[in-house]
């Protein structure tokens, strides 16, 4: 544990400079004390790092020192950077080690491989937040992706959604995995804009510099326009009972709880009834029909008649079946 610690302290030093004992001692989560001794072993073992006293000092590593890591390129230095996924480290509780290990491995690339590699990792987001429907094919994502990492404007061919293919010039700011599907994120005449990447027919990287991008992270600016385009739908509002043991992956599959009513809790029965607001009538059906005997359409009529008819016609068939052995 101990030749792990004095790695991270030594790459702390390496990406951040000056740090003060104090500094060091909270990120490692250990005392002061530790640090100290860290830092003799490190210079005892001929590593240029030393103190700094006054009101100024701390702890500091010889300006040029490297532990540059060789043979990576450029490429090689951004697909490392971003082949990873926090959101999967944290789901398998290992976000820890995730940071740790990513700050190892960056903070020793070559200066040039370094800046290239975390302007990377800070334009790509992979996420299972996305929206409605399901994986396709990204023909132009090469050409997208390589505006996105060169900084450069783009000229689009695409189809939004009901009117014909057209041309677009955009100013790309990041781009987002969610669900199976790619989307870019950019600025057109200085408005943000969505783009699925599966839309684009053809893309074309120009030699002009993108406007500069707007000073958020990039997973906000995507929860900002996901939620704009939830809030532009059209509510269809529901009110179902649900098995308690449903009740959340219900709320979270629908677009949010009807303003002004609130998750109860369960009955005495199991059962809990809700309120909720959906995209459309198809929405609605489907999250639904998917919970199969677990969930019941108290509203609207129309939801429930169909649910219904769809539930007998199942049923009928595997009678029919029965009867046929």
């Amino acid at each position: 544990m101990r030749a792990d610690r004095l790695l991270s302290l030594l790459l702390l030093l390496r990406r951040r400079g000056r740090l003060t004992a104090g500094e060091l001692a909270g990120e490692l989560e250990v005392s002061v004390r530790t640090v100290l001794r860290d830092v003799e072993a490190l210079s005892a073992a001929g590593v240029p790092v030393y103190a700094e006293r006054g009101r100024r000092g701390g702890i500091v590593l010889l300006p040029g020192w490297s532990t540059d890591l060789t043979g990576l390129t450029s490429a090689e230095a951004v697909a490392l950077a971003t082949a990873g996924s926090r959101a999967t480290s944290d789901a398998l509780g290992m976000g820890p080690a995730f940071s740790s290990a990513m700050r190892k491995v960056v903070a020793g690339m070559p200066e040039v491989q370094r800046v290239s590699a975390q302007r990377g990792a800070e334009r790509v987001l992979v996420t299972t937040g996305g929206w409605l429907g399901d994986p396709e094919p990204q023909v132009a994502l090469g050409d997208v992706q390589q505006a996105v990492f060169t900084d450069r404007r783009l000229r689009l061919r695409y189809a939004g959604r009901g009117g014909p293919p057209r041309e677009r010039t955009v100013d790309p700011i990041g781009l987002v995995h969610a669900d199976g599907r790619w989307y870019l994120l950019a600025t057109q005449d200085g408005a943000a804009r969505t783009y699925r990447v599966s839309r684009v027919q053809e893309a074309t990287v120009l030699d002009e510099p993108a406007a500069p991008r707007p000073d958020v992270p990039l997973a906000e600016l995507w929860q900002q326009r996901r939620q704009r385009f939830w809030t532009g739908l059209a509510a269809y509002p529901v009110r179902a009972r649900v098995r308690s043991g449903r009740r959340d992956g219900l709320v979270a599959a629908a677009l949010a709880v009807q303003p002004g009513a609130d998750v109860p809790p369960a009955d005495d029965d199991g059962w809990t009834t809700v309120d909720l607001v959906f995209a459309d009538h198809a929405h609605a059906a489907g999250v639904l029909w998917g919970l199969g005997p677990d969930a019941a359409v108290l509203t609207p009529a129309d939801l429930r008649a169909e649910l219904a008819e769809r539930a007998a016609g199942v049923l009928a068939g595997y009678r029919d079946a029965a009867g046929s052995r």
